[in-house]
């Protein structure tokens, strides 16, 4: 099994879902997936990566390679001074407000000021 189904399950499971519920709901065939539990293949193609990145809210490096769980681990580590006992509720209110804050940025430049 690839690495790249394993996480692609795991985003199914942590959403109450099968992985074939998944692929009727983007229209993706079950065929494809099962190349990869199987091992045959360790990639999607581009489009069938990418609609699972943007249903789920992730991106196509993380699926790919788990870039950006890496990266949410560095990330907790140096904005909290470590990672132990940060919850994932935790990070994403922080990530939450640092959205707020660039388009509120965002906001003030368009509007001059």
């Amino acid at each position: 099994m690839s690495e790249m189904y394993e996480r692609i399950e795991k985003l199914c499971k942590d959403n109450g879902m099968s992985v074939s519920k998944m692929c009727r709901e983007l229209s993706i065939t079950r065929s494809c997936l099962s190349e990869l539990s199987t091992g045959r293949t360790e990639r999607l193609s581009t489009v069938n990566a990418g609609k699972i990145a943007d249903y789920f809210g992730v991106s196509v490096q993380y699926l790919t390679n788990g870039a950006e769980k890496k990266l949410d681990d560095e990330l907790k580590f140096a904005l909290f001074n470590g990672s132990d006992g940060v919850t994932d509720e935790m990070f994403e209110e922080v990530r939450q407000f640092a959205e707020m804050v660039k388009l509120r940025e965002d906001a003030k430049r368009r509007n001059g000021g």
